[in-house]
């Protein structure tokens, strides 16, 4: 296996938001230290999980250089720089990355739906902008724009686009992504239910919301895939997959946040459009937790 910039067990961090939904900082840099300590290699800030469409420039800033303070280069950050206007990003880019970033995960456009050549010279601009490596960000779910095997495979040539997070959910894909691939671009899971499976089939590892809660467990799951013991691997899987599962159930990151909650290490609370988690789903997550502490 290929030792890249950013493999393991990546972890894409919540925001906590106190009882008035602002940044909580004690909440964050106690949530860095739970996942550091419990065997996460590296950890994303401002992804998909930290509701950044919800964050002003300020608050961003702010989640940014706690996480940074509170990782105290004890691990890599790779932090999220994407969007659907290109010259914005690249304006952003200009303007440079926070000290003690190691690289940026910058999604698909998202809403445009720009065809596979404009993914392309969408992601090259970005690339050669960039002071710090690119892995790329393919959630079609999300953006109603595949990123198709060919064009990542393109892209996987730059010499600043390190690796991909991949949540297309499909295995022919991804299998064709890995297959071809040069061998230091990494692709790393985006969906926590396939990582085993993914690395069993050449992954890297993954960007999870799950080790936001269960990191020991998930990041133990994640070295056991890459050093090939996959059945011990394979237990703790299916041990996790309906905690997993459960997390998902009202959508991200209402579930894990619910779960932290229970955990006493951040408050549930999101920021609209998202809501918590209900009180069902609270109940199902803490008797699922407690019947683990077992």
């Amino acid at each position: 296996m290929t030792d890249h910039l950013f493999n393991g067990t990546g972890v894409a961090l919540v925001t906590p938001f106190d009882t008035n939904r602002n940044v909580d900082v004690a909440s964050l840099n106690k949530l860095v230290k739970h996942t550091l300590d419990n065997g996460v290699d590296f950890l994303v800030a401002l992804g998909t999980t930290s509701e950044a469409p919800t964050l002003n420039i300020a608050e961003k800033k702010l989640v940014v250089n706690t996480i940074l303070d509170a990782a105290s280069a004890r691990c890599k950050v790779l932090l999220g720089m994407g969007g659907n206007n290109t010259q914005a990003i690249l304006d952003q880019l200009d303007k440079g990355v926070p000290d003690g970033i190691s690289g940026i995960l910058s999604v698909v456009p998202y809403y445009n739906k720009p065809q596979q050549n404009g993914i392309i010279e969408h992601f090259k601009a970005i690339a050669d902008k960039s002071p710090v490596p690119v892995v790329l960000y393919n959630v079609p779910g999300r953006t109603a724009a595949n990123m198709t095997a060919q064009t990542c495979l393109r892209l996987a040539q730059h010499p600043n686009i390190i690796g991909v997070k991949e949540a297309s959910g499909d295995l022919q894909q991804i299998m064709t992504i890995i297959q071809q691939k040069p061998d230091d671009f990494a692709v790393l899971s985006g969906d926590d239910a396939l990582t085993f499976p993914m690395i069993a089939l050449g992954a890297a590892g993954v960007i999870s919301v799950a080790a936001n809660a269960f990191c020991k467990e998930f990041s133990t799951m994640v070295n056991l895939s890459l050093e090939g013991r996959m059945e011990e691997a394979s237990r703790l899987h299916y041990q996790m997959l309906d905690r997993m599962n459960l997390l998902f159930a009202e959508g991200n990151p209402a579930g894990v946040k619910a779960l932290l909650e229970i955990m006493g290490i951040c408050g549930s609370a999101t920021r609209l459009p998202l809501l918590e988690a209900t009180n069902q789903l609270k109940a199902k997550l803490k008797e699922e937790y407690i019947s683990n502490q077992d």
